[in-house]
């Protein structure tokens, strides 16, 4: 039976405390990890709450970056409700709302069975896993650049050009828009170009944590792959941080299917830590 007392609504800025709130006292959530907080998304479509009372319980967001790739970015509901149910009520919304993309991608990582099971039941299907390397600080055979090529400091004006060789090099589900690439910058403790004569050919961002280097993105044009280009890129990460006594390794993640990518990581001397995540797709008109 419906609670004839809740409503969903498109959720707008002045939502945000109670947003936070949802977020901050629930235990049952799903965040999409990237370089976004998930209220940063107010104001951009589809990002439904559920309201009872004047009161929001729950929300579901997922606004498309790049157009019509809708990662699910946020869903957290009270713990008084049925995580089902109440997926249920909000996701009938965000179909409504892609309706009109016939090309539409809604995807999401899960790192929990309660959020996997939902969206099982809700015909999303796993198409891949994600999986993690990692590389402990020691000895590696430094990779110099290939000649022609020179590495160096990303630097803000490199960014339009960063993100036309992320287009090239990704599918749509995994390419990254231009604004996503300047937060993922700015958040940067190491990023670096390679560049030729004439342009950008490839690039890396890392994040930081406590002891150790995440290698966020990694991309290099489809024309200059298999010239040891990304291979010099991660070196020159690797140098960086044995250069830094605080780090202790770095990690990275790529798709399981990935066989080029995880040849390459796997040959520069990182290795499987045995943690993966299903990627679940639901495309629209299906």
């Amino acid at each position: 039976m419906i609670d004839i007392h809740l409503r969903i609504r498109p959720a707008v800025p002045a939502d945000q405390h109670q947003i936070a709130d949802l977020i901050s006292f629930q235990h049952q959530i799903h965040r999409h990890l990237d370089w976004h907080n998930p209220l940063e998304w107010l104001g951009r479509q589809p990002y439904f709450v559920l309201e009872k009372e004047g009161t929001i319980v729950a929300v579901l967001a997922c606004p498309p970056d790049p157009p019509s790739i809708f990662w699910i970015r946020l869903f957290a509901f009270d713990s008084n409700l049925s995580g089902s149910s109440t997926w249920s009520l909000l996701w009938s919304a965000v179909q409504s709302e892609i309706a009109s993309f016939a090309d539409a991608t809604v995807a999401a990582i899960t790192t929990q069975h309660w959020f996997e099971s939902i969206l099982i039941e809700n015909g999303l299907n796993s198409t891949q896993n994600i999986v993690m390397l990692k590389w402990d600080r020691g000895l590696f055979n430094s990779q110099p650049a290939p000649k022609g090529i020179v590495v160096r400091p990303m630097n803000i004006e490199d960014l339009p050009r960063v993100a036309e060789v992320d287009a090239s090099a990704f599918e749509p589900l995994w390419q990254n828009s231009l604004s996503t690439l300047s937060r993922a910058f700015s958040q940067a403790v190491c990023a670096s170009v390679a560049e030729d004569d004439s342009d950008v050919v490839g690039y890396q961002i890392s994040t930081g944590y406590r002891f150790g280097t995440h290698l966020a993105r990694l991309a290099v044009r489809p024309a200059a792959q298999k010239h040891g280009i990304a291979s010099s890129l991660i070196s020159a990460l690797m140098e960086h941080v044995c250069r830094d006594e605080r780090l202790s390794h770095i990690t990275v993640n790529t798709q399981s299917d990935n066989t080029a990518s995880l040849a390459l990581y796997k040959k520069i001397g990182f290795q499987l830590t045995g943690e993966q995540y299903p990627i679940y797709v639901y495309r629209g008109g299906i």
